[in-house]
């Protein structure tokens, strides 16, 4: 999975959000190392919707302009355990190799 999808994925699973909240929290989540561009997102939530693992969740009307909000599916929240484990995994084995190269302290 690349990183804005998982960031994305992320980013739903504390509830349903709107594009332009999808687009902060993503900043916010990757420290602002990933900036999502509207048409990038909406492409994403799209290609996510079509696979299952977001849905849209409802509509309302702010200032005259429609928000359309998304929230994780059952299978999103499958594949983003899924993701996170693998992560995790990575990481352990990257820990591993690194510990004996570390400076000691003492």
């Amino acid at each position: 999975m690349r990183e804005p999808t998982f960031l994305i994925l992320t980013a739903l699973a504390a509830g349903p959000r709107h594009g332009y909240g999808i687009i902060q929290e993503v900043a916010a989540l990757s420290e602002q190392r990933v900036t999502l561009l509207p048409g990038t997102l909406y492409a994403a939530l799209d290609r996510l919707s079509a696979q299952g693992l977001v849905a849209p969740d409802r509509e309302e009307t702010v200032d005259g302009r429609l928000r359309r909000y998304y929230r994780l599916t059952p299978d999103g929240v499958t594949a983003l355990d899924a993701e996170t484990a693998r992560l995790r995994q990575l990481t352990a084995a990257a820990e591993a190799r690194l510990r004996p190269l570390r400076p000691r302290t003492a």
